[in-house]
């Protein structure tokens, strides 16, 4: 399974910058890749995995107005995705490797 958060946050004031900022380490540190700008993706193992992860995003949501949305999808959903521009990042190529060894 994978989780796909898409998030839209302002960044204007000083305040804004920082809770983006924050949020985005959050991602990273807690797995996530990045697909694309504001649009990242984990590797859970099972609706166990996808309970507990976006508990923890909804966790460490930031305190300021904007958009995130999580989909839940799985991995033969992903494999099916077509890139219509552009190519696949290193991480997203790691992340699919890994999945051989669960």
């Amino acid at each position: 399974m994978r989780i796909i958060v898409f998030f839209d946050l302002p960044v204007v004031l000083k305040k804004e910058r920082k809770a983006y900022s924050q949020f985005r380490k959050f991602l990273l540190n807690d797995g996530y890749v990045m697909l694309q700008y504001s649009v990242y993706s984990r590797i859970c193992n099972g609706e166990d995995g996808v309970r507990k992860h976006m508990k923890r995003l909804r966790e460490n949501l930031p305190p300021v107005n904007g958009a995130i949305r999580a989909m839940k999808i799985t991995e033969k959903q992903f494999e099916n995705m077509e890139i219509l521009l552009g190519t696949t990042v290193v991480e997203e190529e790691l992340g699919a490797k890994k999945i051989d060894f669960f």
